[in-house]
């Protein structure tokens, strides 16, 4: 079988593009050019301007790949400038997937805050294709504000599925919105579940992290349950280029999904 170069982007072209929110907007490529499992990660690379690291946010199983991506800099700033029809260059998947046959006949607590919906979403919808497994799905997630909510079109259809909760929180509120208001840690005041062996699983900016990971603790969640995505400062997705090195892991290879256990004694771990 012929190996594929892991450093050869592979073209892809773009099918749809979705704004969510002013300034995050979901990549529907046409196709699947890589298979991926919920936790990994691909490098998209912009002809002319460089490559990122993304979490797919789409399911793993079947259907187009997907990224739901901020624009932030250089590079997501030339993604989203692309169009329908234009290519860009894929190449993945990289990192290790969240271990999903440890979540089996467990309820699992999902936090988001912000973009980091995003790697989640692709989480959510591989634990709902093989929902049968999997007691209860819980999602609390925290927007800046109602307008900042990723996948807003989408939630109705989710909240509807059997064994799904979702909660969430705006920072600050407008006349549309009728839910909770203050920052994600607000509605982990009441965790219905089992903290001493549901898993949990967190994602967002790192401030967010820091906060909710400290409350998860106090909640009594086992360090080795808490997952963390830690992908804020990855680069080549080999291990080549030092840039997420993080204590004695390279995120990019053995993460990006650490948990609490791995990284509780390097300081500062969410800088």
């Amino acid at each position: 079988m012929e190996r594929v170069n892991p450093y050869y982007p592979i073209p892809a072209r773009i099918k749809k593009i979705i704004p969510e929110t002013p300034n995050i907007t979901t990549f529907i490529l046409d196709g699947k050019p890589i298979e991926f499992e919920a936790g990994q990660f691909a490098e998209l690379t912009i002809p002319g301007v460089g490559e990122a690291p993304f979490t797919p946010s789409s399911s793993p199983y079947g259907g187009d790949l997907e990224f739901t991506i901020m624009q932030v800099g250089r590079v997501t700033g030339a993604l989203c400038a692309l169009k329908e029809g234009d290519l860009l260059g894929v190449r993945g998947p990289f990192g290790k997937p969240y271990p999903l046959r440890d979540f089996e006949g467990k309820d699992i607590f999902i936090v988001g805050g912000g973009v980091g919906f995003a790697p989640l979403r692709s989480l959510f919808l591989a634990l709902v294709h093989n929902i049968d497994k999997y007691r209860k799905i819980y999602i609390r997630y925290g927007a800046r504000t109602p307008k900042d909510i990723v996948y807003r079109q989408l939630i109705p259809t989710w909240e509807k599925l059997p064994s799904v909760d979702i909660l969430m929180t705006v920072d600050v509120d407008d006349e549309s919105w009728k839910g909770r208001v203050g920052v994600v840690t607000v509605i982990l005041d009441e965790i219905p579940v089992n903290v001493k062996t549901a898993p949990t699983v967190v994602c967002g900016p790192p401030l967010m992290m820091k906060f909710t990971t400290q409350k998860l603790l106090a909640a009594g969640f086992n360090d080795a349950n808490v997952y963390l995505s830690m992908e804020q400062n990855m680069s080549c997705g080999l291990g080549k280029c030092n840039h997420c090195r993080l204590g004695k892991y390279y995120v990019c290879k053995d993460g990006p999904v650490l948990t609490w256990k791995d990284i509780k004694d390097i300081e500062e771990p969410f800088l």
